[in-house]
């Protein structure tokens, strides 16, 4: 299956979910985030979730993070470079849903991409090795480009790895986990 089919294939199963069982998936995903070696790291950075695309809610694994003193970095997307500027979360910062339907910060205290310990990414679909299947537009190909070696990749998801293997490109960084409401897959 080429990648456009299968960005079809998950789209679809993603518009077949109600808001009910998103919400309950996606609180399922925070619980298991708790079994994850990573609470003793410091800069989180978590996406925040594109309702209208049926994303997983992260609100959730953000009340997680909270609640765990974490320092939280929450993205800006530049659609003309297809990079990203990443803002240190505090209780002040605003969001605005961009022209994409992508929520962000308006402004904040920047961060580098070098201290990001651990980095929870939306996907549409994965493999059994760790290669994800994103929107194609390479944002967070070029975001974990520029990260240490060891910040950890996870990805978030409610459904199981694809059986087909995605088509990686020299640029594509594959995921160390993948969080899904039942369980946790390592790579």
């Amino acid at each position: 299956m080429l990648k456009k089919e299968l960005r079809s294939h998950y789209k679809q199963l993603r518009d077949s979910l109600s808001a009910q069982e998103i919400e309950l998936m996606s609180q399922q995903i925070a619980e298991q985030s708790l079994q994850l070696p990573i609470w003793g790291l410091h800069y989180y950075h978590l996406f925040l979730s594109m309702e209208s695309q049926k994303e997983v809610n992260t609100e959730y694994l953000f009340s997680k993070l909270c609640q765990q003193n974490k320092k939280l970095v929450v993205s800006k997307s530049d659609f003309d470079t297809y990079s990203m500027q990443h803002f240190l979360w505090s209780e002040t910062t605003q969001i605005k849903i961009n022209a994409y339907g992508i929520p962000e910060p308006m402004e904040g205290v920047s961060i580098n991409e070098h201290e990001i310990d651990v980095v929870f990414i939306p996907l549409l679909a994965f493999d059994k090795n760790g290669n994800r299947l994103g929107y194609g537009k390479g944002f967070y190909d070029r975001f974990l480009s520029k990260c240490l070696p060891q910040t950890v990749k996870i990805g978030l998801s409610f459904f199981p790895p694809t059986n087909t293997l995605i088509k990686t490109h020299p640029n594509d960084i594959p995921l160390n986990y993948v969080i899904s409401p039942k369980r946790v897959y390592r790579f």
